[in-house]
């Protein structure tokens, strides 16, 4: 009895000290299960849900501020909710004449710790200690295209910038990125968004805390 006691006491440490940073994310298998008595925690593929999305997954190309390839798919998979509230943000873009254009959404816990491995500055990048609102399902990274010509609004910055100029509420003298940036800001607090303190791209889910930590690759997600 007393050892069966020090085992599940010493389990979530043995767990634990697999990861570096003292995280146990979430694997498929329990995510799995989670989903038998929590459906809205399911992982959805945004362009199934979300019609006309446009996907430029930056972290599926060397195109982004690592210089790697760190995805083998480029894929955009959000919790249901989250999705849910995006497809009511699209809807109401279009309206204005423009659409969501994705770089990032769902994110493997693994790539979190590989951006900290390359830029420590937890200003624009997450740390491996907490895990990020991304490896939660539950951050978007995106932008608003025009829907007649498909290209980008201006923005202040590129995306993945690390200058202050990126930070959603710096000043803008262009009175048309002005503009933009706040179309896109506005229309995503308004359906269950905030936007973080350093990217005007990177947008958090209201409740995220509700979710978990996972490290499921798209390729597990694909399968199902």
């Amino acid at each position: 009895m007393k050892k069966n006691l020090l085992v599940f006491f010493l389990l979530p440490l043995m767990l634990a000290a697999q990861n570096k940073y003292g995280l146990n994310p979430a694997t498929y298998e329990h995510y799995q299960a989670t989903l038998k008595t929590a459906p809205q925690k399911e992982l959805v593929d945004l362009e199934k849900v979300v019609p006309g999305i446009v996907l430029d997954i930056r972290y599926a190309t060397a195109n982004n501020f690592t210089g790697e390839v760190i995805y083998n798919m480029a894929k955009a998979y959000a919790r249901k909710p989250v999705a849910e509230a995006l497809k009511k943000a699209q809807a109401e873009f279009k309206t204005m004449g423009y659409g969501v254009k994705m770089y990032d959404a769902y994110r493997p816990y693994k790539a979190t710790v590989k951006f900290y491995e390359v830029y420590k500055d937890t200003t624009y990048v997450a740390s491996p200690y907490k895990g990020s609102r991304h490896n939660r399902g539950c951050a978007l990274d995106m932008t608003l295209i025009d829907l007649k010509t498909g290209k980008e609004l201006e923005m202040p910055t590129e995306f993945d910038s690390f200058k202050k100029e990126a930070w959603p509420y710096s000043p803008v003298s262009d009175p048309v990125i002005r503009k933009n940036r706040e179309t896109l800001i506005n229309v995503m607090h308004k359906h269950g968004f905030k936007v973080t303190g350093s990217e005007w791209w990177h947008f958090d889910f209201i409740g995220w805390q509700k979710f978990e930590v996972m490290d499921i690759d798209f390729e597990q997600l694909e399968k199902k």
